[in-house]
């Protein structure tokens, strides 16, 4: 019986793995085909990124280039700049490390979830996850408060045209008249171009650095201006307008949606409050189980199918627009 438990959740692992790297490659092949229809609308190759401005994080330490060799410092550091975190990938590393080790020492000291090598493998892997999730995170919540202010700012764009003024100069009002994370964002692209960086590099970097598609069509809309002419106030006037409908769609469909996120939500509590009655109303029932050698593997089993069931409603109702 044991061993037929344990196959099953090999397997069920191995599955869910299988998913989720097929998710990742057509995430991946999705946001390759939106950059080439953006490419081929701008008639531009690709330029790589430059920027005459120090990057964060300083020096690389011997653990960041450890992880260079993998190919994960770039996607890390990006993810601790876009999070608006002034993190070295060598600190976000050595903070993982002392969450597992904590993790798998509390959990060799205190038998949680059931097993003693499940407590500390389960321990390790929730300390461990806790500065990416914290990254993740901020780097959210740093995207959606530029996101509800890039309207504002195209329309500060244009009416500063308007008035007769430079798009560069413009830049640099909008970047010392805007709070952060816009003002932030604005002044390292006028000050990129400033020093003698192409105006469209500074806009691509812009767009490495704000992964928001609202950006990658300002971006767009500036350089194919700069190419074919044009009244560039009017666009970026009208680009302001379709952001605006965006979100107001995102909120229809969220509230469309709020009926899956509470019912996702319902069902992902509902057994922990079933257990909590049960210990109440009849406290001798669940130890039973718990102390059996396959009771142990059923509850781990129904704790890991609980994690999955909420994961994948989550992804359901997180409907993009």
């Amino acid at each position: 019986m044991t061993v037929l438990v344990i196959s099953f959740l090999v397997i069920f692992a191995l599955v869910l793995i299988a998913v989720s790297v097929g998710w990742s490659f057509l995430e991946a092949q999705r946001k390759k085909k939106v950059v080439g229809m953006l490419q081929t609308v701008t008639g531009e190759t690709i330029v790589s990124e430059t920027t005459v401005l120090k990057e964060a994080g300083g020096e690389e330490d011997p653990l960041t280039q450890l992880v260079a060799r993998f190919n994960l410092t770039q996607k890390l550091q990006a993810r601790i700049q876009q999070a608006g975190l002034d993190w070295s990938v060598g600190k976000f590393l050595l903070m993982t490390a002392a969450g597992i080790v904590i993790g798998a020492l509390v959990g060799l000291r205190f038998k949680i979830l059931i097993f003693q090598w499940s407590s500390s493998i389960g321990l390790a892997l929730i300390l461990g996850f806790l500065p990416y999730v914290y990254v993740m995170r901020k780097r959210t919540a740093r995207l959606g408060a530029f996101e509800e202010q890039f309207p504002e700012a195209l329309d500060f764009l244009a009416r500063a045209m308007r008035a007769g003024h430079a798009f560069s100069v413009s830049l640099e009002m909008l970047a010392d008249e805007s709070p952060d994370p816009l003002g932030k964002e604005f002044r390292q692209v006028f000050n990129e171009q400033n020093l003698g960086s192409p105006i469209e590099v500074a806009l691509q970097n812009l767009a490495t650095r704000i992964p928001l598609l609202d950006v990658s069509f300002f971006v767009s809309s500036v350089m194919l201006q700069k190419e074919t002419g044009g009244n560039l106030a009017e666009i970026l006037t009208k680009l302001a307008y379709v952001i605006r409908e965006r979100f107001r769609l995102k909120g229809q469909v969220k509230a469309a949606s709020a009926h899956g996120r509470v019912t996702g939500l319902v069902l992902s509590v509902m057994p922990i409050v079933v257990m909590f009655a049960l210990l109440i109303v009849a406290p001798g029932y669940l130890q039973g189980m718990a102390k059996d050698p396959d009771g142990k593997w059923i509850i781990l089993g129904a704790i890991v199918g609980q994690l999955v069931g909420y994961y994948f409603i989550r992804r359901i109702v997180n409907i993009k627009v």
